[in-house]
């Protein structure tokens, strides 16, 4: 796991006093197909946590998850991009914003910021919880039901929405569950957030054409356990995103970072565009939605199994290099 020696002590703890006082983990709503066993042992309770043997925790209860707070994380106000030099809460006009959780937000972050066009920002924060405005401690807890999330600042005139869709798919294990890799958790589980209906429609078809070409890839079976959900749903808990510390934004980036990622890239493909689009051909939606990064940028910058964009450079990938 990435979390300093003394916050992974803290998480420890809070998860043994949870087990001893027998409210670890609630099962979760029926947005979620994970369900915990009522009674657990306390070691396997660590064990999950830590390195995801046993059975999976399963996500907290609304009404059981941690108050939160009003105030918005400190340091984010007017905090620049370390790589692209923008402001991270800024919109500007014609962009648009995309939030997604696909394991340790770290590496997630830095493949979407190397997109080589029309990256405005991107950030890492918690979304898909209940709890207001939470700590990095907080969330690792379980207590609050985010997941580690990047949201990404985005003009589609330059790259679509579907190539940030396709690379997310990519650049995790989509059917692990509640974790990727060695980090285990709800606050590890993939998660895709749309806006409006239209991007619900392609979330929801291309997992279909994901699965589906997993399947085939492997020989075997796989389910994809992402939560798909509106960012509406969250308006009632304070919302769907809340940034996170500032030492973690854009951390690959710093100097002295540890090189870590925990998703797991299948090195499978999304198939093409026009075999999965939800919408009708000759239509203005399929035209507004159809990619704009070529296969010849996939062919040499897809996602690696191994998590390899932790070592990539920097840097945007150049246009001209594909």
């Amino acid at each position: 796991m990435k979390v300093f020696v003394s916050t992974k002590m803290w998480s420890v703890i809070v998860s043994i006093s949870m087990l001893s006082a027998g409210r670890a983990f609630v099962p979760a709503a029926a947005r979620t197909p994970f369900h915990a066993p009522t009674s657990r042992t306390m070691i396997a309770g660590i064990m999950d946590l830590l390195g995801g043997r046993g059975n999976e925790p399963g996500l907290i209860a609304p009404e059981q998850a941690l108050p939160g707070r009003s105030t918005p994380m400190p340091n984010i106000n007017n905090h620049r991009h370390v790589v692209l030099g923008n402001k991270l809460e800024e919109v500007p006009d014609g962009h648009e914003v995309a939030v997604f959780a696909n394991g340790c937000f770290w590496g997630s972050e830095k493949g979407i910021w190397r997109l080589p066009k029309g990256i405005h920002s991107t950030a890492v924060g918690y979304c898909g919880g209940f709890s207001p405005n939470p700590t990095y401690e907080e969330a690792c807890s379980g207590r609050t039901g985010h997941t580690e999330g990047v949201r990404v600042v985005y003009d589609p005139a330059s790259v679509g929405f579907v190539d940030i869709l396709r690379w997310f798919w990519e650049a995790h294990d989509p059917c692990s569950g509640m974790g990727q890799g060695n980090d285990r958790g709800t606050q590890y589980r993939s998660g895709f957030y749309h806006f409006n209906e239209e991007q619900e429609q392609l979330i929801k078809s291309s997992k279909v054409a994901y699965e589906a070409r997993l399947t085939e890839a492997t020989g075997r079976e796989r389910l994809i356990t992402t939560e798909i959900a509106a960012s509406s749903d969250y308006d009632k808990y304070g919302g769907l995103w809340f940034y996170g510390e500032k030492y973690h934004q854009q951390y690959l980036a710093t100097p002295g970072a540890r090189p870590y990622c925990s998703a797991q890239p299948q090195g499978v493909s999304l198939p093409n565009y026009e075999e999965w689009c939800p919408f009708p051909e000759g239509s203005e939606l399929r035209e507004k939605y159809r990619p704009t990064l070529p296969e010849s940028f996939w062919g040499k910058n897809a996602p690696q199994k191994g998590c390899s964009v932790v070592n990539s450079p920097n840097e945007p990938i150049a246009p001209d290099s594909y």
